[in-house]
């Protein structure tokens, strides 16, 4: 049985890596759907190699044409459409942040808690929606899942260091732009971010909260209790650095029960969705570059961290557009597709 598939947001960065990734991934469309403002209707967008898709307003778009529905579009957008699509008997996997924290509304990240996917539904006290998490969350759960179920996590510090895509095709072309300028002595004009990109670090993503966190901050630290386990304790610092794709983190764990530390190497080697690439020697380790245009989760820097008991230290990197958005959300929409479940 081929599945009918509607992108919203198909012209953005992660729309079109959503469309790439499902002709990739041989994902089984009958049919596919690239909605959009009604001021890109009419566009054409790449799906694989040879196919063309003619982009459709998403304002008039019809859901019931649809059995699921990735969205790429905005917070504002989701929640405008979403809930429409849902109660057209559509699946709704949404890249905001609209819906995450909504109890209604799983949360997912396939290779850590599959088997939320049926709380979606309507008969479950769902919506027919499941929300994707923010990126840098994203990444992070995957090595978390195999060490809080071997050693139970007390507490995750994580210091982030995120690429100028995660603030999407807007963000990318400040930081080409600033660094072209810098080399002619243009002065530099930030637009997208709130000081000069280029060659710098800014310690601030998304907008300050109360407490003095950013909302991104935040978001791990809710996003990963709400998949993982309420009682993981996790604490953030979110950097946005001069990279254009490829969200880095250092990662440092500790846990209730001791650990070896080879056998802990190998359990994330075997884990679904991690390559671990981690040699104490020059160039042994993985870097945002190397991650650009893959699926993994990389791991490297494996340590036991000596300042805590049963404590270790990690970097981990990953391709923000796509297992921190379109991946995930096509993993999503497998996972639906595997599990057999309908909105209608």
């Amino acid at each position: 049985m081929g599945y009918k598939i509607a992108v919203a947001g198909a012209t953005g960065a992660v729309g079109r890596e959503m469309l790439k990734t499902l002709a990739e991934r041989d994902f089984p469309a009958d049919e596919v759907f690239a909605l959009a403002s009604s001021k890109s209707a009419g566009r054409e967008v790449s799906y694989g190699d040879d196919d063309v898709l003619k982009v459709q307003s998403l304002d008039s778009f019809d859901f019931s044409q649809a059995d699921i529905a990735l969205f790429s579009a905005g917070g504002d957008t989701a929640k405008a459409f979403g809930p429409k699509a849902g109660e057209a008997g559509c699946i709704v996997i949404d890249n905001s942040s609209a819906f995450r924290m909504d109890d209604d509304v799983p949360l997912i990240v396939p290779e850590v808690n599959p088997d939320t996917v049926h709380d979606c539904l309507r008969d479950n006290g769902g919506r027919n929606i499941i929300a994707n998490p923010n990126c840098s969350t994203a990444q992070l759960v995957v090595p978390l899942k195999p060490l809080h179920d071997a050693y139970s996590i007390k507490r995750v510090v994580t210091s982030t260091y995120q690429a100028t895509s995660g603030a999407g095709q807007a963000g990318m072309e400040e930081l080409f732009s600033q660094t072209k300028g810098i080399f002619v002595n243009d002065e530099v004009k930030p637009e997208k971010f709130t000081k000069q990109i280029a060659f710098n670090a800014i310690p601030h993503i998304d907008v300050f909260l109360d407490d003095g966190f950013t909302k991104e901050e935040w978001k791990m630290r809710a996003e990963t209790k709400k998949i993982l386990d309420p009682a993981i304790e996790v604490i953030a610092h979110c950097v946005r650095i001069p990279v254009f794709i490829g969200h880095s983190e250092a990662v440092f764990v500790e846990m209730d029960k001791p650990f070896d530390e080879s056998e802990l190497r190998e359990m994330l080697r075997e884990t679904d969705g991690i390559s671990v690439i981690d040699h104490r020697a020059n160039e042994g380790y993985v870097t945002p570059v190397e991650c650009a245009g893959e699926d993994a989760v990389f791991i490297s820097r494996i340590r036991r961290d000596p300042s805590v008991p049963n404590g270790v230290v990690f970097w981990c990197v990953s391709d923000n557009l796509r297992k921190g958005a379109a991946l995930n959300s096509v993993q999503i929409a497998e996972l639906v597709v595997s599990r057999g479940v309908s909105g209608r």
